[in-house]
């Protein structure tokens, strides 16, 4: 297995550290736009295991669906990984394909909003883009796997497994992510700074949020609706000392994702915000900083939404001023395997004082960049196998889970847990 992986940002950086201590890979080329951020992440990766060769850094622009073609060929890549944020997706995707190489991402191609009803019906959903090639990718023998990060990713393994293992029914399947994470000064004061990409941030939040019924399948847009952003909050007690956090309703690839392979009655997401982050992002979109189209100032086009996250803290440089856990996971509930009502939550922690010591990563982005390395390992020993554009709800989960939580050298050594309340 030839893997490139194009963006050095957090996540990619966390992948190529954890990559490093697997076999299972010949080579590993890290690109980026600005090649003296591959040209970083090569040597922390290569850093961490003695005669280390073969990670190198290569320079591409992923706006470029030929750049990215040219360098997969260049390469000889057999599988890219996609780890730059989601605006890239769809040259990235082209360009693996064209190249003749299998794909992996974390997030799929962007949506758009419903002209007309846009807290109601959906327009071009996420993924849409995507999965409008399927055919051409199954035709071509070739796997985009798509959706595995950690939410989408190992929420989805995550909606397999309850529906193989632990429910004859499911009523809903609620991915629930919440956190206690605080980021400090040098003085030790608390301070604003996501610990993940503020454009994706803004992305994912201020879009109108997505549900699926089951019920609604036969209507037009198939089963999914739409919700003003925020809407119906809830309490949700989070495990490991974590505790309640309110979380609610966001844009996210698990609804578009979990209803294509595991029958539920519902899908929802929702996300523990926190109340400063929700005013901070109500206010940039009253300010119109959240746009993405470019306006001028002093003679300079810029897009406002690119300004507010260039002037936050890169999420890559955090980790150390960070503290705390963070967790994601899927809250089940219908009928168990028994045939009596359950209610379970199957989730992962990620906990930032581990991932900082044992790959000076921030818990955030190392949480997202395990499973893809996870699922190329599987890839490459064929335990998983398949054509055509599919996220990790179409392959059995018992393999996913097993190698992630096994002990190291074997495993990855990071155990996920499951509660029934």
């Amino acid at each position: 297995m030839r893997v490139l992986m194009i963006g050095a940002g957090g996540v990619g950086d966390a992948a190529a550290r954890i990559a490093a201590e697997r076999d299972f890979f010949e080579a590993w080329v890290v690109a980026d736009h600005d090649v003296s951020r591959a040209e970083r992440t090569v040597a922390a990766a290569s850093g961490r295991r003695e005669g280390e060769s073969r990670f190198r850094a290569a320079q591409v622009d992923a706006s470029d669906a030929a750049a990215v073609e040219a360098l997969v060929r260049e390469v000889g890549a057999t599988h890219v990984l996609n780890a730059v944020d989601p605006r890239f997706v769809v040259p990235v995707f082209q360009g693996t394909r064209a190249g003749g190489a299998d794909y992996l991402d974390m997030a799929m191609s962007l949506s758009r909003r419903h002209a007309d009803e846009p807290y109601a019906k959906v327009g071009v959903k996420l993924g849409d883009e995507q999965f409008a090639q399927a055919g051409e990718w199954e035709a071509d023998g070739r796997l985009a796997l798509v959706g595995i990060g950690v939410e989408p990713g190992l929420s989805d393994v995550f909606a397999r497994y309850a529906a193989d293992h632990l429910f004859s029914e499911i009523d809903e399947l609620g991915t629930r992510d919440g956190a206690n994470l605080v980021i400090r000064d040098e003085d030790g004061n608390e301070v604003f700074a996501p610990g993940f990409s503020m454009w994706t941030i803004i992305e994912e939040c201020l879009n109108p949020p997505v549900v699926w019924e089951k019920d609604r399948a036969g209507e037009p847009d198939g089963g999914w609706f739409t919700l003003p952003p925020f809407s119906e909050p809830e309490v949700f007690e989070f495990p490991e000392g974590i505790g309640p956090v309110e979380c609610v309703h966001v844009e996210h690839e698990e609804v578009l994702l979990m209803p294509r392979w595991v029958d539920a009655r519902k899908v929802t997401i929702k996300y523990g915000l926190g109340e400063e982050m929700i005013t901070i992002l109500r206010t940039l979109h009253t300010l119109g900083l959240d746009r993405t189209e470019p306006v001028t100032v002093k003679g300079v086009e810029v897009s406002p939404r690119d300004v507010v996250a260039a002037v936050l803290p890169d999420p890559l440089t955090i980790g150390p001023r960070m503290e705390g856990k963070t967790c994601a996971g899927l809250w089940v509930t219908g009928t168990g395997k028994d045939g009596q009502p359950r209610r379970t939550y199957l989730y992962h922690v990620s906990d930032n004082a581990d991932t900082m010591r044992e790959y000076d990563a921030q818990c955030v982005v190392w949480q997202t960049a395990v499973n893809p390395v996870v699922a190329l390992e599987l890839l490459s020993s064929g335990a998983w196998s398949g054509a055509g554009v599919l996220g990790p709800e179409a392959f059995d989960a018992v393999p996913f889970l097993d190698l992630l939580a096994a002990p190291k050298p074997a495993g990855y050594g990071s155990p996920w847990g499951l509660e029934d309340r």
